[in-house]
């Protein structure tokens, strides 16, 4: 295994056991759907964990917890996303949440998205491929 392999496995696990530990501290009393999410954005780490309410629209998902985080201590650049959740199998962030990390993504074919589950099953993608021609914001108009 080259330095740089080892490295991005390296990486990886501690996404990874971040997104798993942020899933215990997910507030799920609706749905018992449990997420944590663990992403690296412009070199530093972030986690979020998913935030029902009783008004469901309101809602929040693990992934926009963390880029919200990371956002706010100004890191902007996505790098890479783990998700832990209990289905099987791992399932991938929604809509809402792809769109939102693709806000962030420079170069989203870069940007790879890991999913686990308690049962130790991994998927992998990369953003680009939960979200092919996406919509990024160059579509609109510019002032």
């Amino acid at each position: 295994m080259s330095a740089a392999d080892a490295a991005d496995a390296a990486l990886d696990a501690e996404l990874i056991a971040k997104a798993i530990a942020a899933r215990g501290v997910a507030y799920a009393p609706y749905s018992r759907f449990t997420v944590g999410a663990a992403i690296r954005a412009s070199g530093a780490t972030f986690i979020g964990a998913n935030v029902e309410n009783a008004s469901y629209g309101l809602c929040i998902c693990a992934e926009r917890t963390a880029i919200s985080a990371a956002v706010v201590a100004g890191h902007r650049t996505l790098e890479r996303v783990a998700v832990s959740t209990g289905a099987s199998p791992p399932s991938s962030p929604c809509g809402a949440c792809r769109q939102v990390l693709l806000e962030f993504a420079p170069d989203p074919a870069a940007v790879r998205v890991i999913a686990v589950n308690d049962a130790g099953e991994r998927r992998e993608w990369t953003l680009a491929e939960l979200i092919p021609a996406g919509f990024t914001g160059r579509e609109l108009p510019t002032i």
